[in-house]
C-alpha cells in the first residue's frame, strides 16, 4: 500500500509518498490531491512546515529512497552535508572512492526520490555555480538562502 499526504510549502507544493515502514519519495509538485496518509508522511508533514518555518535544521525520518548500489552511496553522503554548507559533485565523488565519477554523481543526485530530506540542493558545481536540480534552480536557490549557505 502506498500512502501520501500532501504539503503547501513558499516554493510550491510536495507530495510525500510512504510505503508504511519508511518515507519512499518527496517529490515537487505543481498541485496538491487526496490524501491517504500514515504515520511516516505525517510526520515528514510536520517536519517539513517546522522546516519552511526555519525551526528544524535535520530530519528524523525512515527513509526507503529506491535505486542503485551507486545511487544509494550517493544519497548517504548527500545526508551528512549539514544545513548551512554546501558541496560539489566532484567532492562527493572522491568520498565515495572514484575521483573520476563527477557526472554519475550529478546524474544519481538528479534521481534521488527524497527532495529536501536527502539534501541534493546542497551540491553545487566545483566553481560555485548552482548547477542542476530536479526542482528547478530557483528552488535550489531558495532553499540554499533559506538554509544560510547562500548569502546573496
Amino acid at each position: 500500500m502506498i500512502y501520501v499526504s500532501y504539503i503547501e510549502s513558499p516554493i510550491g507544493f510536495l507530495r510525500i509518498l510512504s510505503n508504511g515502514s519508511g518515507i519512499t519519495e518527496i517529490k515537487f509538485m505543481d498541485f496538491d490531491g487526496p490524501e491517504d496518509p500514515d504515520v511516516h508522511t505525517e510526520s515528514a508533514k510536520t517536519q517539513l512546515r517546522e522546516y519552511f518555518e526555519g525551526h528544524r535544521s535535520a530530519f528524523q525520518l525512515d527513509l526507503i529512497p529506491d535505486g542503485t548500489n551507486f545511487e544509494q552511496k550517493v544519497w548517504e553522503k548527500l545526508l551528512e552535508i549539514p544545513q548551512g554548507a554546501t558541496t560539489s559533485y566532484g567532492s562527493i565523488a572522491k568520498q565515495i572512492g572514484d575521483d573520476k565519477a563527477s557526472q554519475a554523481v550529478g546524474k544519481a543526485n538528479g534521481k534521488n526520490p527524497i527532495a529536501i530530506v536527502i539534501p541534493c540542493h546542497r551540491v553545487i558545481a566545483s566553481d560555485q555555480k548552482l548547477t542542476g536540480y530536479a526542482g528547478g534552480l530557483e528552488r535550489k536557490e531558495w532553499l540554499l538562502k533559506h538554509e544560510g549557505a547562500l548569502l546573496i
